[in-house]
This record gives C-alpha cells, sequence and structure tokens, in this order.
C-alpha cells in the first residue's frame, strides 16, 4: 500500500498532462510560450493564440517536430485571433470545440503595455503631471490596454465556458475514479504590477497598471460566480520576465533575451524569472485542485522592496 501511495505522489505521475487540452491566449511568445512549452513538454494539446498565424504555425512547427515519436509529450496548435473582441472569442472557442470536444484549462494571457509616461522630476507643478500623464497619452493607447488585458479575459472566459464544463465528463478519467484527472479551470495573467504603488515596477504606464488591477479583481469575482459550475478561476501574477513588453524582438522558439545591461528603475531581488520559474507555477495549477480564486505571485521578491497592496 505504501509503494502504491508512494507511486502516486511522483511528480512524473502527478504532473503527467497527456489528455489535457490547454488554450494559451498569446502562447506564441513570452511568458505564453514558457506556459505553452511546459504543458506540451508534459504531454498536453495546447491551442496558442496570437495575431498573426505564419509566427504562430512557425513556432508550434519547431516544438511538434521535437515532440515526434517522445510518448510523454503533447502537441501544438496555432489560431490567429484578436483577443480584444467578444465576436472573436466566440470564434475561437468554436474552432477549438470543432476539434476538441472538452478544454481543460483557458489561460488569459495575452497582454500589452502602452500609453508610458515620462516621469515628472522633482519640484515639477501640476502642469507638468498634465503633460507626463494626461495630454501625452491618448484615448486609443488606454482603451487598447484595457482591453487587451481585462476586457478580452472575460470575453474569452464565457465563451469557452461550454468547453470547460464539458471537460467534467469528457475528461482523462482518475484511474479507477469517476472524475476527471484535472479539474476545469481559467488562468488570468495578471502581474504585481496590479498591486504595486511605484508606477516605475509597470514601465510607468497607469493603463497596464489599471488593467492588471483590474484583471486582479476579476479573478475572485469570476471564481466565486463560476463556483456552482466547478469550474475554477485562479491567477498569476509575474514580476520581470524576459518578453517582447521588455525586449522587443523573439526567436524562432518564442523566446526572448534581456540585454545584460538594461536598467528598469527597480530592484528585483532574485533577478529575472526563467521559463522553468513560470512552467512549474502552470503545472502546479493545472494539477491541483483545492486552489480558488487566488492570484499567485511570482515576481522574484519584487513587491518585498517595493510598496504594494498584494
Amino acid at each position: 500500500m505504501a509503494n502504491k501511495i508512494l507511486d502516486s505522489l511522483t511528480a512524473s505521475k502527478i504532473f503527467d498532462l497527456r489528455g489535457v487540452v490547454a488554450v494559451v491566449t498569446g502562447g506564441g511568445t513570452g511568458i505564453g510560450m514558457m506556459i505553452s512549452s511546459t504543458l506540451v513538454a508534459n504531454g498536453a494539446t495546447v491551442y496558442i493564440i496570437g495575431p498573426a498565424q505564419a509566427e504562430l504555425d512557425k513556432v508550434c512547427a519547431n516544438y511538434n517536430a521535437a515532440s515526434e515519436g517522445v510518448p510523454t509529450r503533447g502537441r501544438m496548435y496555432g489560431l490567429a485571433g484578436d483577443v480584444r473582441l467578444k465576436s472573436e472569442a466566440t470564434r475561437l472557442a468554436a474552432a477549438v470545440g470543432a476539434r476538441e470536444k472538452a478544454i481543460t484549462v483557458l489561460f488569459n494571457n495575452a497582454g500589452i503595455n502602452a500609453g508610458r509616461y515620462a516621469r515628472p522630476p522633482p519640484g515639477a507643478t501640476a502642469a507638468d503631471f498634465v503633460a507626463a500623464c494626461f495630454d501625452a497619452i491618448s484615448p486609443d493607447e488606454f482603451s487598447d490596454v484595457l482591453n487587451t488585458n481585462a476586457v478580452g479575459p472575460y470575453w474569452l472566459t464565457f465563451a469557452f465556458l461550454p468547453l470547460l464544463e464539458a471537460w467534467k465528463t469528457a475528461g482523462v478519467q482518475e484511474q479507477g475514479g469517476g472524475k476527471p484527472r484535472f479539474a476545469p479551470q481559467v488562468v488570468m495573467t495578471s502581474s504585481m504590477n496590479g498591486w504595486t504603488k511605484d508606477p516605475a515596477t509597470g514601465g510607468l504606464s497607469f493603463p497596464y497598471l489599471f488593467s492588471k488591477s483590474a484583471l486582479g479583481h476579476a479573478t475572485a469575482s469570476l471564481a466565486h460566480e463560476l463556483l456552482p459550475l466547478g469550474i475554477r478561476v485562479n491567477g498569476i501574477a509575474p514580476g520581470l520576465f524576459a518578453t517582447q513588453m521588455t525586449t522587443p524582438a523573439s526567436d524562432e522558439l518564442g523566446r526572448s533575451t534581456l540585454p545584460s545591461s538594461v536598467d528598469f528603475g527597480f530592484e528585483i531581488p532574485s533577478g529575472v524569472g526563467s521559463t522553468r520559474d513560470m512552467g512549474s507555477l502552470a503545472l502546479f495549477l493545472v494539477a491541483n485542485w483545492f486552489v480558488n480564486g487566488e492570484t499567485v505571485l511570482i515576481d522574484g521578491g519584487t513587491l518585498l522592496k517595493h510598496p504594494s497592496s498584494y
């Protein structure tokens, strides 16, 4: 009996994602790719959503070629779409539903940062703040950030809800049991900047700070509302990771690299986060049944150094 218990608790059993179906918005680059590649490495089928089909196809081809012939690895498929729009949420859910009878997890991960301002120097007047934080920020920038980071996840969550509900009866079953091995779940990628009090930690973008604050609260509110369905909602609040948001380009594997000399204007005690850091958190959330309505901070201790409400 003890041997059976220990065997069931090995990492290879707990995080065996074969049969799992995941959808990851912004899944072709940055944090989304850190999540997507980790899920595929552990057996999941992953649909990555992004703006350009050709780029998604290129990334998928590389990871699928590396997974060919390895039974413990999954597959990755790309779907182009605009995550800001309600109509696109409906279309994307239908596209996945045409190929899968259910999904296990939706990662609402896509995000952008725009509408940055130049912080006025000491001694600045109200007029200086108006020039920096009001005049220099366009309504289109503000709306685009809010729609991508906070409104889109709302549309996508409800558009994919029937496929998540279907997982409870169509999913991979526990050995000898009658329930799926993993609970259906929505995971929101918020940010430490949803709680920070220093805009410098969010690239000096109030649209970004506002959007991530909204998403952080929405995570708990949606978790409460969806309790009757047995569908969990949790969040991830990253600190600094190498993404297209922090560095301009990504390679053919969806990875970004930060220059060693860059100064982000705030202290990060543990340095820049890695794919392993983000991927292991994603695995934990998928495999765990008991966490609901929580946002996990993964910021290398940044908010221990900077004022926040976390």
